[in-house]
């Protein structure tokens, strides 16, 4: 099969739109289109809804997707490893936020020591966001909260963390949860927490960053969950109540994952490595 045509059916998934992903692949609407049909006549299947607004996947599309994708990742590494050194020559590291604040800054410095001519990349977000993007291959490694749960990922280091509920210093405050973006772990599991403990939680305000949130919790706006490390490194251990939680209740370690399917030749470098 012409993998130029599975490059034009992930496009078009990505962008749901076929002059997107016309301008993405730098070619004519016309022939992103007969390249679509060329790939359905192919597989016997129809790959894409049109949509008022571009195109979706019909439930056929959605399947062969990942498919697609593994089968791109597979001939750009069977490429790439005809030459080791230009493979090591890039390194895409995804990062959640709650990582970054305390190990990324000593990690890739470390990393850029002992491997100088390595051009790096960060990517930053929740758990869920930097999940997605090393499932799509777009990452090579990333530090997520807890566990990997999708078979596709392995486990290359674990670090261990101290879980704590923060919260203001006065008695009287009032029931409210302050959380990070949407996906972030550390909040799924207090909205948990509460609801198995039966705690009433009045409203929940989401910001989208770390500081905030300890800040908010030292002027007394409500209760948040993360690890201490955060609390220590940003400078608020002395300034917001901290009730660390028994690790059989919280067990949430950082994990820093690969696919199985493309496992990064400095593996065993990055198992060793201390932080």
């Amino acid at each position: 099969m012409d993998m130029n045509l599975l490059k034009v059916f992930v496009s078009v998934a990505n962008k749901k739109s076929i002059s997107l992903a016309s301008n993405e692949l730098k070619c004519a609407q016309s022939n992103v289109t007969s390249r679509i049909k060329q790939l359905e006549k192919i597989l016997g299947l129809e790959l894409f809804y049109r949509v008022p607004k571009g195109v979706i996947l019909t439930p056929s599309g959605e399947r062969f997707y990942p498919q697609a994708l593994e089968i791109l990742h597979k001939m750009e590494n069977a490429i790439s490893s005809l030459n080791l050194e230009e493979q090591m020559s890039h390194l895409k590291v995804g990062s959640t936020e709650c990582n970054a604040v305390v190990r990324i800054s000593p990690f890739l410095i470390q990393l850029h020591k002992d491997f100088p001519k390595m051009q790096l990349e960060l990517f930053t977000g929740t758990t869920k966001d930097i999940l997605q993007l090393i499932l799509d291959y777009k990452i090579d490694i990333a530090f997520i909260s807890g566990e990997p749960k999708n078979d596709s990922l392995m486990v290359l280091k674990k670090y261990e963390e101290e879980i704590a509920i923060l919260e203001p210093q006065e008695n009287n405050t009032p029931n409210v949860t302050l959380t990070f973006k949407e996906g972030c772990v550390y909040d799924e599991f207090l909205r948990d927490y509460y609801k198995q403990k039966e705690v009433y939680v009045e409203k929940s305000l989401t910001f989208g960053s770390l500081e905030t949130i300890l800040s908010c919790i030292k002027v007394g706006m409500g209760k948040s969950l993360l690890p201490t490390s955060i609390v220590k490194k940003m400078g608020y251990d002395k300034d917001i109540k901290i009730t660390v939680l028994p690790k059989k209740e919280a067990n949430i370690p950082t994990c820093l994952v690969c696919r199985k399917d493309s496992i990064p030749k400095i593996s065993e470098y990055l198992k060793d490595m201390e932080l």
